[in-house]
């Protein structure tokens, strides 16, 4: 089913011009958990599948939420190696399950994960929808993984967004004759270089048991549901829905 957020995710404020509106099949309360974002090449060699696999699977581990833009190639590669952990920003709207090669992947991520979109059913992708989309992607995360990309790409766009909000930027290591958009931007001092998954991943904390999940956090002061909302959207019905916590006299408490 899909349905439309009653309020924008807190994290794209900081765009210029966000999205009017969000539709979203799945599950809404993964936007209340912290995020990274991770996008590349549609042909990533198989060093790059290796590793993006890994930094999302690890991220997934401690918490994070993988965000990507359910394209072929590092796209798919991070969905499923943060699967169900993940959000899927489309181009079109969520009645259209493109790219064709991937509609298992994005059938899976609506049920179990999360799949947002700015244009309405029926919508079919353009160029243009897939720039927008990128600075959805980009906003999300705390900080933007580009795991190989070639210098007049897509990806390379996704950068400057990057760039333009004041978001790190984060890339493999590559060797020379591949990747030349990530050591480019090394070159330019715009990115850091990953050398180490564990290590990279261990500086963003491993979230204890309990302390996980911020809208469960949120709740243990008792706010009202407004102020809920305010913060989480949809996310606070979703919570209701699975028993998480309860909504009694306009005040939402932690189960």
């Amino acid at each position: 089913m899909i349905a439309r957020l009653s309020a924008l995710p807190g994290q794209l404020d900081i765009l210029p011009e966000p999205p009017e509106t969000l539709y979203y099949r799945g599950d809404p309360a993964l936007l209340a958990r912290p995020m990274v974002s991770i996008v590349g090449t549609r042909k990533p060699t198989a060093y790059t599948r290796e590793m993006t696999t890994g930094i999302a699977k690890r991220f997934a581990e401690i918490g994070y939420v993988v965000v990507s833009g359910a394209a072929m190639g590092v796209d798919a590669v991070a969905h499923r190696g943060a699967f169900p952990h993940t959000i899927a920003v489309m181009a079109n709207g969520l009645d259209i399950l493109y790219p064709h090669v991937n509609r298992k992947m994005i059938a899976s991520i609506c049920e179990q994960g999360l799949a947002l979109s700015e244009y309405e059913a029926g919508m079919r992708a353009t160029r243009y929808s897939f720039v927008i989309r990128n600075r959805i992607v980009v906003a999300l995360g705390e900080v933007l993984i580009i795991t190989q990309a070639d210098p007049d790409s897509g990806t390379m766009r996704s950068a400057e967004i990057a760039q333009q909000l004041g978001k790190k930027i984060y890339v493999l290591p590559h060797r020379l004759g591949e990747s030349d958009g990530t050591r480019q931007l090394l070159a330019e001092g715009k990115a850091e270089p990953i050398w180490d998954i564990d290590a990279f991943v261990g500086g963003f904390g491993t979230l204890p048991e309990g302390e996980a999940d911020p809208l469960l956090a949120f709740c243990r002061d008792i706010p009202t549901l407004a102020e809920a909302v305010e913060k989480f959207g949809d996310a606070v019905y979703a919570y209701e829905l699975e028993g998480k916590i309860e909504i009694k006299n306009l005040k939402v408490y932690p189960l």
